[in-house]
């Protein structure tokens, strides 16, 4: 028990040094919500557009982008605010004081996933209370599987910062851009706005290998037929357990090896 609490403590003053930067700094609250809220306004005036068609099918479609742009935000949201989290230990010559102190490599990434949860609530909340101000959408409208799609695209955006934190120690300041590309590179394959069906034939294997393609068949499942797809839901938790796996190994192996190297003080530079 002690233990646990221990743990808990380190995690929290991890978290805590984090909240204290945007408690101090009101331009970094502001630009968490900048852009799901210039995203969602954009592809809000599309919606309505097709809406005014006086259309059903475009009616259903407009919902259906507006809700593939609100969760796909909760991925990019949750993806970027690890990673960035990570890279402001290394921006501000951080690294190395965290690894000296007691705080364990997983108790690390247990703070920057709270801090990705943090990040992603503080972006993406604003802009869908704006959906349902300004355009009538209520992404509730998806029923409880709504907080089912949005766990799965977080451990999505978990599983792919811990990728890009992996090469971050690997490689330094040259792969600091993926955290802002990366997830950007996958979306033509997640079938965002599009069913999997859309895709060429040999591209179909590869977006059914992203959980967020498996989230957003369901999301239009949900939307336009009023059913849950259980089938791809399962799949998607089973392909976020696998990534997190995945990539939770490659992590540990390269921070071990960024530790042999010496390079967890000079990463970046």
């Amino acid at each position: 028990m002690t233990a646990d609490l221990g743990a808990l403590r380190r995690v929290w003053g991890l978290v805590y040094r984090h909240l204290a930067l945007y408690r101090r700094s009101p331009p970094r609250l502001i630009e968490l919500m900048y852009w799901p809220i210039l995203q969602m306004i954009v592809w809000g005036f599309m919606t309505t557009y097709l809406a005014g068609l006086q259309n059903n099918v475009a009616s259903a479609a407009a919902g259906v982008l507006l809700g593939g742009v609100l969760l796909w935000e909760a991925a990019l949201r949750s993806q970027m605010g690890f990673s960035i989290s990570f890279l402001e230990e290394i921006w501000s010559r951080n690294l190395g004081h965290i690894f000296v102190s007691p705080l364990r490599p997983g108790e690390l990434v247990a703070g920057l996933m709270a801090m990705s949860v943090l990040r992603t609530l503080v972006g993406v909340v604003p802009a869908i209370i704006l959906a349902w101000l300004l355009y009538a959408f209520n992404v509730f409208n998806m029923g409880p599987a709504m907080v089912l799609f949005f766990a799965a695209l977080i451990l999505m955006g978990w599983a792919v910062a811990l990728g890009c934190t992996s090469l971050i120690l690997r490689y330094g300041a040259g792969a600091e851009s993926l955290a802002w590309s990366v997830l950007f590179g996958i979306a033509p394959f997640a079938a965002v706005f599009y069913p999997v069906s859309t895709l060429p034939g040999w591209l179909q294997p590869v977006a059914l290998a992203l959980p967020a393609a498996h989230v957003f068949e369901g999301m239009r499942a949900a939307l336009m037929e009023g059913r849950i797809a259980w089938g791809h839901l399962l799949a998607a938790y089973g392909l976020n357990a696998l990534w997190l796996a995945a990539m939770g190994w490659l992590f540990m192996r390269q921070l071990q090896a960024a530790r042999v190297r010496g390079a967890l003080l000079n990463i970046g530079e």
